[in-house]
């Protein structure tokens, strides 16, 4: 059953369109989540979809009923702001409850409920303190605390995570999943951190200039992007592009000369039969798929991130172009050393000039 419909959506600011014809389905129970740069509309795409921002064309509909018009408190929804939005002069519990004292619910349906919430957040012993006493993370659960008293059919995080420290956000990036796992609802998660997104979704949409750039599964989005925003925008550290024009077209692909390295080339697996030499090409290669070897690529290492299990060399290539090569166990600097450095056909992935993926 589909949880979240969006159809040939739009949004309009003046003659400025932040949303060009939008569609996507998010099945019911889903994890989904919106990831792109700032001013990509992905929060807007949220608050759309919560009823906090008009359409200005296409229709919304959740669990199969059209809410394209109908008011955000009548669209099932809960929404968890990346600035918590607690009362400061309410307690935990006061806060959880408030949405259902104003709907009138009985107390000790109240009770029950945020209680209940409570113990799934593991915020039981915070029931009776003031925000102001609470941690970030506290405060964070509290919120979503809130939402989970509501019982809506869908959840939207609106980067709920970005003010917290890089040790808290991969805590509450476990629970969050765990939650989901919990509850089987449907959530939308905005973020701008594709690591959030990648360990997070069930489905990612990843967007550019208000238009879904590609969707799917994380690990389809990481190995089989569409163009080479998508490429460069998935995975940390991100994919090396290099400038190179292709030299000769094979059976198996193509031989693609690298700029500025005095003919050095790599070859590439491409069905793509419309290439000829001369073409100018992109290559892209993840660093976990560039390998030292005895001859290959001539590159110079000027900086080393040692980080224990992994080691990422940055290197620069003759003509100029910078390359990422990731190293597993690596504990040997290469400090300003010259290496060579080699990918495998298979790996090498073809964009043309306008960023389209040549396959």
């Amino acid at each position: 059953m589909t949880g979240v419909t969006l159809k040939c959506v739009d949004k309009d600011f003046g003659s400025t369109k932040i949303i060009d014809n939008v569609s996507m389905d998010i099945a019911q129970g889903e994890f989904a989540v919106f990831v792109g740069p700032s001013g990509c509309g992905k929060s807007t795409l949220l608050r759309m979809i919560a009823g906090l921002e008009e359409t200005s064309a296409g229709a919304i509909e959740i669990e199969g009923r059209d809410v394209t018009q109908t008011e955000p408190a009548q669209r099932g929804v809960a929404m968890v702001f990346q600035s918590y939005a607690l009362y400061p002069h309410l307690t935990v519990f006061e806060n959880m409850a408030f949405s259902l004292r104003l709907a009138r619910a009985p107390k000790q349906q109240i009770t029950k409920q945020v209680n209940e919430a409570a113990r799934i957040l593991k915020i039981e012993e915070q029931l009776d303190k003031k925000p102001s006493k609470l941690s970030g993370g506290q405060r964070q659960r509290v919120a979503i605390g809130r939402a989970i008293v509501r019982q809506p059919k869908v959840f939207l995080f609106d980067e709920p995570l970005s003010n917290l420290d890089a040790e808290l956000r991969v805590q509450m990036r476990l629970e969050l999943s765990l939650l989901h796992k919990q509850l089987g609802s449907t959530m939308i998660y905005v973020t701008h951190d594709q690591v959030e997104a990648m360990t997070l979704a069930d489905k990612i949409f990843v967007l550019r200039g208000g238009v879904v750039q590609q969707s799917g599964t994380p690990l389809a989005l990481y190995d089989d992007p569409a163009n080479q925003f998508v490429a460069g925008f998935i995975g940390s550290p991100a994919m090396n592009f290099l400038s190179a024009t292709v030299s000769a077209v094979t059976t198996a692909g193509v031989v693609a000369s690298i700029e500025g390295s005095d003919g050095q080339s790599l070859e590439a697996q491409l069905l793509d039969t419309t290439l000829e030499a001369g073409q100018k090409v992109t290559l892209g290669i993840r660093p976990e798929h560039m390998h030292i070897c005895e001859s290959g690529l001539s590159t110079t290492v000027e900086m080393t991130e040692n980080l224990g299990g992994v080691a990422y060399l940055h290197a620069r290539l003759m003509g100029g172009q910078k390359i990422v090569i990731e190293r597993r166990g690596e504990r040997q600097s290469h400090q300003d050393e010259s290496i060579s450095v080699w990918a495998d056909p298979k790996h090498v992935l073809v964009f043309a000039q306008d960023g389209q993926r040549l396959r």
